[in-house]
């Protein structure tokens, strides 16, 4: 049974808006409530659907045993006073679409969304999902001139946690003991690190040979689009969820989670103006800092070179957003 958290005991509950209602919105919905960490409400234009959905998991409440509130809606007001507002809202990749191709339609979404949320909850921390992950997440920030350290986006946790699962299944052991990391894009040119990824402390250079380490780095690459190719009618929700979900907890329990998310860079990896993955502290303020770690010169030339399309994306929506 849940543990009354200690906001509770003081009479306060922290509220979480999820802004589009799709698998990965509910289901982080239901993670966070059945976790007793928020109240959570669902935003979503179509009418009905965010509401029979948190109907349906204020019916679950006695079965899982948790004290938080679900209300749907499609009204912005009803999310007044969040600490956190998750932005899942646009249109999902489809078999053969690129996270790219995506740009055009969320990147409308994305903005507008961004502003009314924040126009109700302007003390909020900012976490964007909707792919393009890094140049939506950067849309959201200039749309709702927020600090930086309170826009994020999720994207490293996600890859990373596929990396880690990747190099659990290879060497058949527990992944409670396997630590990966991965920066840059959300998309094709992401940076799997293996130096800096681990087994017990053992970098998995000295357990895995090169060659299998580079089909793991580029099934990491590939990993959403494997999942959308099998589904062949969606694309994953559990894992990006569950990524999202470690981000609230580390926000609302001001953890300081070591964790690589999209955050805004101003100089660091030589990099100016740009959100993209790398390693940071995400705690109660939002990003706390952001490490800057020892990279190769192979490295870095990918951790940039995955930049400038985010750079180039960025300018293309805005063009879009323009006309």
């Amino acid at each position: 049974m849940p543990i009354a958290s200690t906001s509770q005991l003081l009479g306060y509950s922290p509220r979480v808006t999820i802004i589009g209602v799709g698998k990965v919105g509910s289901t982080l919905a239901q993670q966070i409530g059945e976790k007793n960490l928020a109240d959570v409400v669902l935003l979503d234009e179509v009418e009905g659907l965010p509401q029979g959905l948190a109907l349906d998991l204020m019916e679950a409440k006695g079965i899982s045993l948790h004290s938080r509130q679900f209300i749907g809606t499609t009204n912005y007001a009803d999310t007044a006073g969040s600490d956190i507002v998750v932005i899942t809202a646009g249109q999902p990749r489809k078999p053969g679409m690129s996270r790219d191709e995506l740009l055009k339609t969320n990147a409308k979404i994305v903005v507008e969304t961004a502003k009314n949320a924040i126009a109700y909850s302007p003390n909020a921390i900012l976490i964007v999902v909707t792919n393009p992950l890094d140049v939506m997440t950067y849309l959201a920030w200039q749309a709702t001139q927020l600090p930086t350290q309170r826009v994020i986006g999720m994207a490293g946790v996600l890859d990373s946690a596929r990396f880690q699962a990747f190099v659990a299944m290879e060497l058949g052991v527990s992944i409670a003991d396997v630590r990966a990391i991965v920066l840059g894009s959300h998309g094709d040119l992401m940076v799997p690190l293996p130096r800096y990824s681990t087994v017990n402390g053992i970098p998995i250079t000295e357990l895995i040979d090169a060659a299998t380490i580079d089909r793991l780095v580029e099934r990491t690459r590939k990993g959403g689009a494997e999942i959308v190719e099998l589904m062949q009618t969606g694309s994953a929700y559990f894992a990006p969820a569950a990524s999202t979900y470690l981000m609230v907890e580390a926000i609302l329990l001001n953890q300081s989670r070591l964790v690589p998310v999209a955050a805004y860079l101003q100089g660091e990896y030589g990099l100016h103006d740009i959100f993209i993955g790398v390693p940071t502290l995400i705690g109660a303020s939002g990003v706390e800092q952001i490490l800057e770690l020892k990279l190769t010169n192979a490295e870095i030339s990918a951790l940039h070179l995955a930049a400038q399309q985010v750079k180039q994306n960025i300018e293309q929506a805005r063009s879009l957003l323009a006309n």
